[in-house]
């Protein structure tokens, strides 16, 4: 098994350039997708080598109940360094452990208190809030979901742009881009490597419902108009944003979303070939996480092989 055990740990780097060629190359809804199971991969992987290292490492330590012969020099020579990285390993899984926590909590705090806030407002799937001062709209999931949006915002909309603007939160509705954002928010607690893929998946998501705005109102134009026009007028306005929950109010990158929809829409082929920048990004993506989770596999039944081995009987 050797250094292979740590490849894990290191290989989400190369996360950073697949998820630039993403979101420049590959459809949004595909990348949106691809980045995220890359996301969740990589982090099961990189967390499965700290629990191996840890494993490995304390096992000679005294007062462990783990079997004495877990601590033979065979076994300790499967991880280099191995008294090193299995005591460092412990507090790297405490902090990962803590960091998903907090993150599944305030997630929960926020949707719990916007559910709460919007319990004595009349409306079906859509939430008019009385509010002339904070510009704002966010999609709020559920069972029903529900669309929040302030009179503040409305006002400063045309007809045409309100259409835009519905169906940009009904697309982040229908395809649960809450869930997209959640998991590679744990992913990125789980290994800080793959922040970047935390902040594309932000904008993929972004896109994806542009895109399916344009579609639903048949003019790309307006879509980018509504989106310029929110972002205006929550700039000029002081009070307070939106929840600060990524699944209800992640505007991302307004110039770049404005510009690709004023390009053509892209293609909507989910997977390119292979000898275009596209499909590099796409099958690139790919491999990086089925090497990563080849590599998590190929040292979690090596290790627990020799650990069976020497384990008495």
């Amino acid at each position: 098994m050797g250094v292979f055990v740590l490849l894990p740990l290191v290989l989400p780097l190369t996360a950073w350039p697949v998820a630039r060629l993403a979101e420049l190359h590959l459809h949004p809804r595909t990348a949106t997708r691809l980045l995220t199971a890359v996301a969740v991969v990589m982090a099961v992987c990189s967390t499965l080598c700290l629990l191996l290292l840890m494993v490995v490492g304390t096992a000679q330590l005294p007062g462990n109940p783990l079997p004495d012969g877990w601590s033979d020099p065979e076994v300790r020579a499967a991880v280099p360094h191995d008294g090193i990285v299995g005591r460092a390993a412990i507090p790297a899984l405490a902090a990962v452990a803590a960091a998903c926590a907090r993150t599944l909590w305030r997630h929960r705090r926020v949707t719990r208190r916007a559910r709460r806030a919007l319990a004595g407002v009349r409306g079906g799937t859509v939430a008019v809030l009385p509010d002339d001062a904070s510009p704002y709209a966010y999609a709020l999931p559920g069972a029903p979901g529900r669309i929040v949006v302030t009179t503040a915002l409305l006002a400063g909309l045309a007809p045409a742009e309100r259409r835009a603007l519905f169906a940009h939160e009904r697309a982040h509705l229908a395809a649960r881009h809450h869930r997209h954002l959640l998991a590679v928010h744990l992913a990125a607690r789980a290994n800080p490597f793959l922040r970047p893929l935390r902040s594309a998946v932000a904008y993929t998501a972004e896109r994806w419902a542009d895109e399916e705005a344009a579609r639903a109102v048949g003019d790309r134009r307006t879509v980018a108009r509504a989106i310029g026009r929110a972002a205006l007028l929550s700039g000029r306005s002081a009070a307070a944003p939106a929840p600060t929950l990524a699944a209800l109010a992640a505007t991302g990158p307004v110039p770049r979303r404005v510009a690709a929809l004023l390009a053509p829409a892209p293609p909507v082929r989910d997977w390119p070939s292979l000898f275009t920048a596209a499909g590099a990004a796409a099958w690139g993506a790919a491999a990086g996480a089925a090497v990563s989770a080849m590599s998590s596999a190929n040292s979690a039944v090596t290790l627990f092989l020799v650990l069976q081995t020497a384990t008495p009987l």
